[in-house]
């Protein structure tokens, strides 16, 4: 499973099952779960824990150090969880002690070519970055989120929940969850559908979050007194509670 041209650090823990393709290098402080395979001419380098049966392709550097003047070679950590794929050229980079020295990815998560993922990010689990989407540091991706090709996000953002981001999307501010957002700086387009209905949400959610989404963007409160209405519906649906729990935590403001 371990092919004899891979280099490989003596304190690097491979557990069963792992393969390793030609010519990868595997560096010290690297732990990689079962039935993980990484094909040839990746790197990977740590502190970094990678969980089980994950695809890590061709040309991917994983755990490297972040792209951050502020670095000053401290044994910061990346996580990553079980199943997700990682496709070509992806790079993902170690946390900085400026925030909590960790970037985190979860579980089953897509992650196309070409695609960034900057040092203290949080990815959740179940998403879809699309090639060539981009993450700056300290950014947080909740659970199912879609980020389309070319989608940009500037560093401490947030994306929601079921959240879409179009091709070529901007984000300098968070994208609440369920909605869609498009367009360079983002705006938002519409509540994401298609995406509840295929994620089996009830016609009750769906309904509350179309009111939600309405009253948020289209009933021309500002966004104190939308917040208002919204906690009164978050009473009796916990969709719009997520909703509003995230507007409440954002510190850059979201996109409207």
């Amino acid at each position: 499973m371990i092919d004899p041209r891979a280099v490989i650090d003596p304190s690097a823990r491979l557990a069963d099952a792992v393969s390793v393709g030609a010519f990868t290098i595997i560096g010290p402080d690297v732990e990689i779960g079962a039935g993980t395979w990484i094909g040839p001419h990746a790197v990977i380098n740590g502190p970094t824990s990678i969980g089980s049966d994950n695809r890590i392709y061709q040309f991917a550097s994983v755990g490297e150090a972040p792209q951050d003047k502020k670095y000053a070679g401290e044994p910061t950590r990346l996580e990553i969880g079980d199943r997700n794929l990682i496709r070509e050229f992806v790079t993902i980079n170690r946390g900085t002690v400026q925030d909590a020295g960790v970037t985190r990815i979860g579980d089953d998560n897509w992650i196309m070519a070409y695609v960034h993922i900057a040092h203290d990010c949080r990815v959740g689990n179940q998403t879809i970055f699309s090639n060539n989407a981009s993450l700056a540091g300290h950014v947080e991706v909740d659970d199912y989120a879609i980020l389309g090709g070319f989608t940009l996000v500037h560093q401490f953002c947030a994306i929601g929940t079921h959240a879409f981001c179009a091709f070529g999307s901007g984000i300098k501010k968070a994208v609440p969850p369920f909605v869609i957002v498009d367009g360079s700086p983002a705006r938002p387009r519409g509540l994401n559908a298609e995406g509840l209905k295929r994620r089996g949400f009830t016609d009750k959610a769906q309904q509350a979050l179309r009111q939600a989404y309405k009253t948020l963007y289209r009933s021309n409160l500002s966004l104190r007194e939308a917040l208002a209405d919204l906690q009164e519906m978050a009473k009796e649906q916990e969709e719009v509670a997520q909703l509003v729990s995230f507007i409440e935590q954002q510190t850059r403001g979201i996109v409207r």
